[in-house]
């Protein structure tokens, strides 16, 4: 039995991924099943619940803290398959990384422009 705030999670990641964070529950299953739980509660239960922005805004957000970060490729390319998902376009996404040369320098922009050429390659498919 989960918590009121997991299945608001896992709706709310339902509609950002469009999967439902299956693969990363399933993922930690064997070794933080713990951490999978709080991946769903907080991030996408109580973040992503919240009325103040919506989900295209919210990812924009993160595609642009990832990429800033510079060492979240993995996660970059979800949310940048998620924020297709939610209505950005490939444009809006490649303004968002290419405005993070600015404050998080090129290696980080170059970085995050070619994880957005893997995922809009796979999305083309």
């Amino acid at each position: 039995m989960h918590s009121e705030r997991y299945e608001t999670g896992l709706a709310m990641l339902r509609r950002v991924d469009g999967k439902g964070g299956e693969a990363v529950v399933e993922s930690l299953k064997d070794i933080a099943p713990d951490f999978a739980r709080y991946l769903i509660e907080f991030p996408f239960g109580d973040i992503y619940a919240r009325p103040g922005l919506d989900l295209k805004s919210r990812e924009i957000a993160v595609v642009a803290a990832l990429t800033a970060l510079g060492n979240a490729s993995p996660q970059l390319k979800v949310h940048i398959a998620a924020a297709l998902h939610v209505g950005c376009t490939q444009e809006e996404i490649l303004e968002v990384i290419m405005q993070m040369a600015v404050y998080a320098g090129f290696p980080a922009a170059l970085n995050g422009l070619f994880a957005a050429k893997e995922v809009f390659a796979e999305h083309a498919e």
